[in-house]
């Protein structure tokens, strides 16, 4: 009698919820975020704002619940469940800090940035600076920090040769984006496959299907710029070299730890168990190349047992710092160890109680079933997902909500057209993570035109990775290209 009561109360609450009423918390989330951030926080939001207005999103999609009889107890048994299915990507966050901390500390973040600017040559220098924050980005995972550091020197080399500024901060911005996209330490390549329901090294290799030929073709064309620009003078950063060899040991020996955490992922190791392992690696390289820094960082005068592993904790755990020469490498070299991944755990898990009460209402099954009325064909699927994520980067003005709202959103529809999640996931992030530094008043947008000096309006036709990203994911979902059904993915994952 009660199985019977609950599933015609379940029908009845799909019945009287429209898509109007589903869409009330979609756009109440929207207008507040909107107020948030473009009135109030401006790129602050990110501090704590913008995530309670996730919860008082999810207060407002409890109101709709309550007005169609759904029991607040359903809405928080909900929300539990979400949570709970994040417990492994948050996991994985928690020791992508750790490993930052280990590789800035044993030198391999610096060895990657260090033979990184070497490749420079005035002749190639647009497609040279893509691929040194190629490598800077993917090294640290920040587009953030890779254009405020190394990205302001390659301003200033690109202003002494008299290349346009514009084209160097779409060639600087196009590098930095692939590595926010394609590094485990990045938030965002996180935060995708979280929403999603993936896990984060699957996301990264379906990914790479659609990215490495965007970023091919977007270093092919800056070369063929690049041999049409006249340059003069010569691109010096024996400065920036110096600084980086006078506080670190730098040894090829190096590239050793992430090459077998690469090797791990390939062998499609468990992420969390590779992490740990990169992690310890980087432990043991930081004892055996950096002994004076994790000295440094223990506070101590003698390097003992209990020094090494208090430098080691603190660098896994907290902030750490390492001082250099140059004062603009100084933010380069600066890691936040687990206690940095805390604000974007704190943003999953309140888009998890905004997504679970959408979920308990019915109000994400209402919106997916409309979207695939909608939008009958796969393409017209991934398009939609495409199109929500450029209205939330200008409408939300922020490169997180822009794929945990969607992600939330499109997960069922996905499901529903028999889809794996890691198409979504990839979606969200060639959607979008890079095409919110094109939008002036989005929080990355201003960002980088502020760091740069380089206005949105003057870069944005020359960021190729950013503006191609979503046309190269369409691209592949219009002729079927790598499209993976989810049967698949399920009995890879049983397996």
């Amino acid at each position: 009698m009660e199985n019977h009561t609950t599933h015609s109360k379940e029908n009845v609450d799909k019945k009287e919820l429209s898509i109007w009423a589903a869409l009330i918390p979609v756009f109440a989330l929207i207008i507040m975020l909107g107020f948030n951030v473009l009135v109030v926080y401006g790129d602050e939001a990110l501090s704590g704002s913008n995530q309670f207005i996730l919860l008082l999103g999810g207060a407002v999609a409890a109101i709709v619940g309550y007005f169609n009889k759904v029991k607040f107890d359903t809405m928080i048994d909900e929300v539990a469940k979400n949570i709970q299915s994040t417990a492994g990507a948050i996991l994985i966050l928690l020791m992508v800090g750790a490993l930052a901390g280990t590789w800035l500390i044993s030198g391999i973040i610096p060895t990657m940035i260090y033979y990184g600017l070497q490749i420079l040559n005035p002749t190639i220098f647009l497609a040279a600076t893509v691929v040194i924050c190629s490598v800077i980005s993917v090294a640290t995972g920040s587009s953030w920090t890779t254009s405020a550091t190394v990205g302001i020197a390659l301003v200033g080399i690109a202003d002494a040769l008299g290349i346009p500024l514009g084209m160097t901060a779409g060639a600087i911005l196009s590098g930095a984006y692939f590595g926010d996209k394609m590094s485990p330490l990045s938030d965002t390549t996180n935060l995708a496959p979280a929403m999603a329901g993936t896990d984060l090294f699957t996301h990264i290799r379906y990914m790479a299907i659609t990215t490495v030929p965007t970023i091919v073709i977007t270093i092919l064309i800056f070369v063929i710029i690049g041999f049409n620009l006249d340059t003069n003078g010569s691109t010096d950063t024996t400065a920036i070299l110096n600084a980086i060899e006078s506080s670190f040991h730098i040894s090829p020996w190096l590239f050793v730890v992430p090459a077998l955490v690469i090797f791990l992922i390939v062998r499609k190791t468990s992420p969390l168990i590779a992490l740990l392992i990169g992690t310890l690696l980087g432990a043991v390289a930081a004892l055996i190349f950096q002994p004076d820094i994790v000295l440094e960082i223990s506070g101590s005068d003698e390097l003992t047992f209990v020094s090494a592993y208090r430098g080691i904790m603190d660098a896994i755990t907290v902030d750490t710092a390492i001082e250099t020469q140059s004062k603009a490498l100084n933010d380069l070299f600066a890691s936040s160890g687990m206690a940095g991944m805390l604000g974007t755990i704190w943003l999953i898990l309140c888009a998890m109680v905004f997504g679970g009460i959408m979920d308990a209402i019915g109000a994400l099954a209402r919106i997916s079933k409309a979207l695939l009325n909608l939008f009958d064909s796969v393409f017209g699927l991934f398009a939609s997902t495409v199109v929500s994520c450029l209205a939330l980067n200008i409408t939300a003005s922020d490169q997180y909500l822009a794929i945990v709202v969607p992600g939330k959103m499109f997960a069922k529809a996905y499901r529903d057209k028999g889809l794996a999640p890691e198409n979504l996931s990839r979606t969200l992030e060639d959607s979008g993570t890079v095409t919110s530094v094109l939008i002036p008043w989005n929080t990355c947008g201003a960002y980088h035109s502020g760091v740069l000096g380089v206005p949105v309006i003057s870069y944005m036709g020359y960021c190729f990775f950013n503006y191609l990203s979503p046309f190269m994911t369409l691209l592949f979902a219009a002729f079927r290209i790598k499209i993976k059904e989810l049967s698949t993915s399920a009995n890879a994952h049983t397996a």
